[in-house]
């Protein structure tokens, strides 16, 4: 009940001291010719009037005309946000009589406004876009009424008043057509072209007031570089947002519309014509001059941007848009995928022109394992190839890949993305020549992959790949070959081939077989034979074997392939061995 009462004796209070100041509030049962008395906000002539719109207020700015002038233009440009705005034309029947008990604290539009008349729509208009109104003047007009209302949110506009026929000369001339248009789209660039604005064209050249500015995002077109720079993200006033939250927590409801309209009566600052530079100094213009051509640069690959193009006149500090465009850039040169077949050998060839190159392939292995084995062996001795593993987006691994056997084994994804890089070719000299019928290939990499349905890892390897003969064993049409084998079952395949006089005398390496040649691309005659071999410990795993049918006095070299279900065969090194002549 002490509550109550306090605040009944803080209402009468406040009631008291500021009853003499509050102006009577509009109601919105009052009458049209109900007006507040308030300070009249007027709209002079020949000048860039800055007005701030309130939410779901209504702004009205008053203005008369010279007797002579037979014609008018208005001229409204809101920043961002649509907005609504019209024009009226008041006409008094009488005069209003100074005997009239009238307050002293009303002003005269005020006094027209109270008295008997008639008033005339003349234009309105709904958007962000710039609007102008031209028409001849009303002869019986007594003052004219513009008013302004923004029903989303708080924004602003500029109004100018232009007194005569023909145009102001205040802002930029747009073209007939006033789009941009788009003249090549690139990956990472975009070109544009739009019509010239006769303000440019037809100045003398020395004369540089106007200027293009071309703005591009990824968020919409502007629809003026009010609304760009807006969008910029300006940070509020701090004093600005305490006012506002004052305003809403306001706890009277009629000293909140005593406050809102003192807010609105206060005079609206004008900004001089110089001031477009610095206002709008933190938009970056991609493109500014005089030339109606322009190309974007340095964009990112398949996306989507919006280009706006505005003519500004530096002089009177205004600005006029062309109607806006967006492109979307081609997507990025991405390299084909080639899916790898099960067990399928497959040699990567590169070009010889270029220091780097690269090729990408896929593997899906079969099972409900979803593990898989990958073998790979550079042919190239002075190459340096690297090879990365990748499934759903994540590096598995990568490493690089020389002359001995690379095994990588794959488990737990349904496919791999297996990317070859060669990363540069050194002073060395290839093993396997560039073959002229491939124009200009040469074969890198040999790869191989294959499921694996019973393994849990990658298969087991002979401890040594050399190849021994017994020199107390050779004979005239026979010699003995050992080699190391592994735990596994495994074939393994011996083939042979006869060198000339040449190639046995000169018994270097160019006698000896590539390391990349495998069984595939031997002749079925240089077979002798294949056998199988396994022993559980590894260091007695030594196979033997007889080679017969050979020719006295003859240089034979030998070489020995381990055959197995996963992976590349393997090719133990050549082995050069001469029969004897006479036994």
């Amino acid at each position: 009940m002490a509550l109550t009462s306090l605040s009944w004796c803080l209402g009468a209070a406040l009631a008291l001291f500021w009853g003499s100041s509050w102006p009577q509030v509009h109601s919105s049962l009052a009458p049209e010719n109900e007006v507040p008395l308030r300070p009249t906000t007027w709209f002079p002539e020949g000048k860039i009037t800055s007005v701030t719109l309130p939410k779901g207020r209504t702004r009205r700015l008053y203005f008369t005309l010279k007797k002579k002038a037979a014609a008018m233009s208005v001229t409204v440009s809101p920043c961002d946000l649509p907005i609504e705005w019209s024009l009226a034309a008041r006409t008094l029947k009488d005069k209003p009589l100074k005997s009239q008990q009238w307050s002293t604290k009303k002003s005269m539009p005020e006094v027209w406004w109270r008295g008997p008349g008639t008033e005339q729509k003349m234009h309105s208009f709904t958007g962000n876009s710039v609007d102008t109104y031209r028409g001849s003047s009303s002869s019986h007009a007594s003052i004219y009424i513009l008013r302004l209302r923004s029903k989303q949110q708080n924004t602003r506009a500029t109004v100018y008043l232009h007194e005569g026929l023909g145009p102001s000369g205040v802002f930029p001339l747009l073209p007939a057509d006033p789009r941009v248009h788009t003249l090549g789209v690139g990956m990472t660039s975009v070109t544009l072209s739009w019509a010239p604005s006769a303000s440019i064209t037809s100045l003398p050249q020395t004369q540089k007031s106007y200027d293009y500015c071309v703005l591009v995002n990824s968020q919409k077109n502007y629809p003026s570089l009010c609304a760009a720079r807006e969008s910029v993200g300006k940070k509020k006033d701090p004093k600005e947002e305490k006012k506002e939250r004052r305003r809403r927590v306001t706890a009277w409801p009629i000293l909140k519309e005593w406050w809102w309209q003192q807010w609105d009566s206060y005079p609206e600052p004008q900004s001089p014509p110089s001031s477009l530079i610095d206002e709008y100094a933190d938009l970056q213009c991609v493109c500014q001059g005089t030339e109606s051509v322009c190309t974007v640069s340095e964009l990112l690959p398949e996306t989507k941007y919006y280009f706006d193009v505005f003519v500004i006149d530096r002089l009177n500090g205004t600005n006029m848009a062309y109607k806006g465009t967006f492109a979307r850039t081609h997507e990025e040169a991405r390299a084909a995928i080639i899916t790898l077949r099960e067990g399928e050998l497959r040699w990567v060839t590169f070009s010889d022109r270029g220091s780097n190159s690269e090729q990408f392939f896929s593997f899906h292995p079969r099972g409900w394992q979803q593990s898989g084995l990958l073998t790979l062996q550079s042919c190239g001795g002075g190459e340096k190839v690297k090879v990365t593993v990748s499934s759903k987006g994540q590096v598995l691994t990568s490493q690089a890949v020389g002359g001995d056997l690379v095994h990588i084994w794959l488990q737990g994804s349904p496919s791999y993305l297996i990317h070859l890089e060669r990363e540069g070719t050194t002073t060395g000299r290839l093993s396997v020549p560039a073959d002229p019928a491939l124009g200009g290939l040469m074969a890198s990499v040999k790869m191989q992959t294959s499921s694996a349905y019973h393994r849990r890892g990658v298969p087991s390897l002979p401890s040594t790949l050399q190849i021994k003969s017994f020199n107390r064993l050779r004979g005239c049409s026979s010699v003995t070959l050992a080699w190391m084998g592994t735990e596994e079952r495994s074939l393994y395949c011996v083939y042979r081939r006869r060198l000339g006089e040449r190639e046995a005398e000169a018994g270097g390496a160019s006698a000896l077989t590539a390391p990349c040649l495998g069984p595939e691309s031997r002749s079925d005659t240089e077979r002798v034979l294949c056998k199988y071999f396994q022993e559980l410990n590894p260091r007695r795993a030594v196979t033997t074997a007889v080679i017969g049918g050979l020719e006295p006095g003859m240089a034979y070299v030998f070489d020995v392939y381990l055959m197995r279900r996963w992976g590349i065969p393997i090719k133990y090194a050549s082995k050069m061995v001469k029969t004897r002549k006479e036994c």
